[in-house]
């Protein structure tokens, strides 16, 4: 004599419980509580049912083999359910897949299916995964079932992704009914891997009974059923979106800027606090402020060869003349003061020739990086067939990524060396405090190109150009806002105060 049952677990605990004292041998066909595993307690009870745990190994291996990371769980309401999850959650955190959302299910979905339903669907529409694991006993998976074949959605159907089963329960008439071809894989899986709308897959069927897919052509993509291929658009950082014209308006914004201020200091060219920034060196840093502006319409539009071989070499230049007058700049301050305490005639034979001969040298450094680069391996536009799937990417290849690192190198070298002479001098007196305006502006600096490096890296397609774009204006406007604003505000606003006993810091901290 022997007892078969029960489904749940409760009720096989509860039938093993009484059993025992019998010897009365217990045939289990759907228990899944690790509890009855205890031969100790209970010697009678025979699982008819593979254990578990080459389950929940076999869904980790499926996931992982696929690339499946963002998952969705559908589970019963109940102590199996519970226990699944419980053995199934560590399982995929150790393994880096997630869980994007975990759905509860009624043993019996009679009372309210569509409510259950429109949880379920609303989960999977707002997490947008692709894969769902469906969990539970044969009784609930029978009544989804059912329900899913009345419920329609227009813009996705439910199927339209890939399900993996647990349960015995045949999964193929649901998707056929939406058009998707399935495979029953001994009742315990139930999905169709040409029909997985996975980004990264690039194949469709043509037919409901082929045996494998084809490749969609290069300049196309399937479409959601994967019935058939339709044509990617075109792409790149254009002055018709948001995004692009917003970086161009900023660009003129920020180039009329400049030329305000150069008309500013043309003006008054005679005036004291004009003529103690040297002028030589203001004009270069404002001639090369507003090239650094311009140069950003490089990298709007559709890249061809010369935007290619131009964009990046014309911002490695005229950004590194920029960084060198401002180093010119500091050098020069720390020898004024130098040369106002007695017995120093170091202006003498430096002054002006040693500002611009660091201008000169420091330029001419990043322009043979520039030139080797053009020389040896230029840039050269190029099409990104692989980031997106609907679309192609118009991009420019940089070449060699050592020599533009080597650029963004040298540039970062000279932008640390200004700061640190700048972050020294800051403290002289007050005639000298253009220091303190040279240390803010180039800790701005700094601080952008420092971002810079791991968003560009982080980032593809036109919004990797975006993000240097938008580095390049606002390092740029660093310079000039913290360098050029305030003079011009005691230009403009303060003209009391541009005068040569101004300039002159007393002994008695009066300015």
């Amino acid at each position: 004599m022997a007892a078969i049952g029960a489904l749940s677990s409760q009720n096989s605990i509860q039938m093993a419980n009484v059993l025992t004292n019998y010897k009365i041998p217990q045939l289990s066909y759907g228990s899944f509580d690790p509890v009855l595993s205890d031969k100790i307690k209970f010697p009678f009870f025979y699982r008819m049912v593979p254990s578990e745990n080459a389950q929940y190994v076999g869904i980790v291996q499926l996931l992982k083999h696929f690339g499946w990371t963002w998952v969705g769980l559908l589970t019963s309401d109940d102590e199996s359910g519970e226990t699944f999850l419980q053995t199934l959650r560590p399982r995929l955190l150790q393994n880096n897949i997630c869980l994007a959302f975990t759905q509860l299910m009624p043993i019996i979905l009679h009372d309210n299916p569509s409510k259950i339903l429109d949880g379920i669907f609303s989960s999977l529409w707002l997490y947008e995964v692709n894969v769902i694991l469906v969990h539970g006993d044969i009784l609930s998976m029978d009544e989804l079932r059912i329900v899913l074949m009345d419920y329609e959605l227009d813009d996705q159907p439910p199927m339209q992704r890939v399900w993996i089963i647990t349960a015995k329960w045949d999964f193929t008439a649901v998707i056929a009914w939406y058009g998707f071809p399935a495979q029953s894989l001994n009742g315990t899986l139930s999905f169709d891997l040409h029909t997985k709308v996975v980004p990264g897959f690039e194949e469709f069927l043509d037919s409901i009974d082929a045996e494998q897919c084809q490749k969609c052509p290069e300049d196309q993509y399937p479409n959601q059923k994967q019935d058939r291929c339709i044509p990617r658009s075109i792409t790149f950082l254009s002055y018709g979106e948001l995004l692009g014209a917003a970086l161009a308006s900023l660009a003129i914004l920020s180039s009329l800027a400049t030329v305000m201020v150069v008309g500013l200091f043309v003006l008054h060219w005679d005036t004291p606090i004009v003529k103690a920034n040297n002028r030589s060196i203001t004009c270069t840093l404002l001639a090369s402020l507003l090239l650094g502006f311009l140069c950003s319409f490089l990298f709007i539009g559709q890249p061809g060869e010369l935007t290619c071989l131009l964009r990046q070499t014309v911002f490695g230049i005229t950004i590194s003349i920029s960084v060198s007058c401002v180093l010119a700049k500091t050098i020069t301050v720390v020898l004024v003061f130098m040369a106002t305490k007695p017995g120093n005639s170091i202006m003498k034979w430096a002054g002006k020739r040693l500002a611009m001969s660091v201008i000169t040298l420091c330029s001419l450094i990043q322009m043979g990086i520039c030139t080797t680069w053009i020389a040896t391996s230029p840039p050269f536009p190029e099409l990104d067939m692989h980031s997106q799937i609907s679309q192609i990417t118009v991009q420019c290849n940089e070449g060699s990524e050592i020599m533009f690192y080597l650029v963004l190198g040298y540039m970062g070298f000279l932008a640390i060396l200004s700061f640190t002479v700048a972050f020294f001098a800051r403290k002289l007196p007050g005639s000298f405090n253009e220091a303190k305006l040279i240390t803010f502006s180039m800790f701005v600096f700094c601080s952008v190109w420092v971002s810079f490096v791991p968003t560009y890296l982080s980032t593809k397609g036109k919004y990797m150009v975006a993000v240097e774009v938008f580095s390049i204006l606002t390092s740029s406007a660093g310079l000039l806002g913290f360098i050029f604003f305030p003079k011009c505000y005691i230009i403009l606003m303060r003209p009391q105060l541009n005068t040569r006993e101004q300039l002159v810091r007393k002994k008695n901290g009066l300015s």
